[in-house]
């Protein structure tokens, strides 16, 4: 008896520390997520690439790069000068006491941080013989219903061409088809539905069949070096007015400023969000 206790012991602490490391194991997973929403893009293709290309499908490659952005907030500025020594110099600022008109306010200088952003690429193939079909309702007994869409897809006369092998699911009423030739599936996919027999005409939905992966997925994040954040900036004038004056102020040597490339405020009730580009330079939405 002791020794069953002893073996039921073990296994309780074995299993818990199993469930530790799946708990752990999951957290990170979930830590290392990141979120991203990715704009729909028309894409034109200019020219075709020689390559050897495999006949039953098409090749695509495609690489996504998210643009690092800041949310800037009311009462908020940033300003990027043209060289990278000169922010480091404004950095090194405890405060920044600005003069407007008759009035002057403090503006504390901050280090950009910027959220982590992602690069990947989507490697896409689509079939040059297969298409996917949905919409076809179970009107017939399941062999039956692909004895049917079979002869109908295999009718040049609908559209269709010589079937290799179809392949039909009854509970969605969906499915994929096979031809022996190139070209009858591009046409289908261009028409987007085909009239199918099946006891009575049924229109299907006929969509591309296309595989694809995920490569290359990096992860990366950084400060640009010549962007200040400025911050607790009050509203003593109109917005226009005000930015000037911050320009006018980080533009002067004596301020330890130099050359502003570009300066943007933010008024109170108000926020924007600015993107970077590469070389730092950011984009106003």
């Amino acid at each position: 008896a002791s020794d069953t206790a002893a073996e039921i012991q073990k296994y309780k602490v074995k299993n818990s520390s199993a469930s530790r490391r799946a708990i752990i194991t999951l957290k990170m997973l979930c830590e290392m997520q990141i979120e991203a929403r990715i704009p729909v893009k028309t894409v034109k293709f200019a020219r075709v690439l020689e390559s050897e290309e495999a006949e039953d499908q098409v090749e695509s490659k495609f690489t996504v790069t998210q643009t690092s952005s800041f949310l800037l907030k009311s009462g908020q500025a940033l300003i990027t000068f043209e060289e990278e020594k000169v922010a480091e110099q404004i950095l090194r600022l405890a405060k920044c006491s600005v003069a407007c008109d008759r009035a002057k306010m403090d503006v504390k200088p901050y280090a950009l941080s910027l959220d982590p952003s992602v690069k990947f690429e989507v490697h896409i193939q689509v079939s040059k013989k297969s298409v996917r079909f949905c919409n076809a309702p179970p009107t017939l007994p399941e062999e039956r219903m692909r004895d049917r869409l079979e002869l109908s897809f295999s009718r040049a006369s609908r559209g269709g061409g010589e079937v290799e092998k179809l392949e039909y699911h009854k509970d969605t009423g969906s499915g994929r088809v096979t031809f022996l030739s190139t070209g009858v599936a591009e046409n289908l996919v261009h028409r987007g539905k085909f009239c199918a027999d099946a006891g009575s005409d049924v229109v299907l939905d006929v969509l591309p069949l296309y595989e694809y992966q995920l490569r290359k997925f990096q992860t990366y994040s950084g400060a640009p070096s010549r962007t200040v954040l400025l911050g607790g900036i009050q509203a003593l004038m109109d917005e226009e007015d005000l930015q000037d004056h911050l320009e006018i102020h980080f533009q002067k040597p004596s301020n330890y400023g130099g050359e502003v490339e570009n300066i943007k405020y933010v008024p109170d009730g108000a926020q924007l969000t600015a993107f970077f580009s590469e070389d730092g330079k950011e984009k106003e939405e």
